[in-house]
């Protein structure tokens, strides 16, 4: 039986090897780096779009509008974009949008995903398929935790035993 590593591991595996080799996609330079979030940028303008139409959709009646930021610099020289909804209760009520930022601060190594609130999950949990429900969400959480703690630690990468080469893995 081949086993394939979940996508969220994937992406977690590439992100720690970027701190591991102090590069970001092959980009060692702020340029290159700022280059390759350009199009990472890109690349996510439509998937991000997608989720929030299936909100705005499923969830706001279509009531919603969907604006994007496009790439720009922050206030500290970083590069942002951001792509929110908003509909006419969020903003009568004076809430942020749903949003989802890519962000690439101006002291970090590699960019990051954001969102403007995103700190508890609902847990509604009554039978076998609703936990099945959560599976992307617990990887999300679980992706997220153990980002958080390789920051806690200054991106020190070596809290990851996987990224270690094997010889170095046996002999500890």
């Amino acid at each position: 039986m081949t086993t394939t590593t979940p996508a969220p591991l994937d992406a977690l595996t590439r992100h720690f090897t970027d701190l591991r080799d102090g590069d970001h996609f092959g980009q060692v330079t702020r340029t290159g780096k700022e280059s390759a979030f350009t199009e990472a940028a890109q690349l996510l303008d439509a998937p991000a779009r997608r989720v929030l139409a299936e909100f705005n959709a499923h969830l706001l009646a279509d009531t919603g509008r969907i604006d994007a930021t496009g790439l720009h610099r922050d206030q500290r020289g970083g590069l942002i974009a951001s792509w929110l909804l908003t509909w006419p209760e969020q903003r009568a009520a004076g809430l942020a949008p749903i949003s989802l930022i890519a962000t690439y601060g101006a002291g970090f190594h590699h960019p990051h995903l954001c969102g403007a609130t995103v700190g508890e999950w609902p847990l509604n949990v009554a039978e076998p398929a609703h936990a099945e429900e959560l599976v992307p969400v617990l990887r999300t959480i679980a992706a997220g935790d153990i980002h958080n703690l390789v920051f806690q630690v200054g991106g020190d990468w070596r809290i990851i035993p996987a990224l270690h080469p094997a010889t170095e893995r046996r002999s500890a």
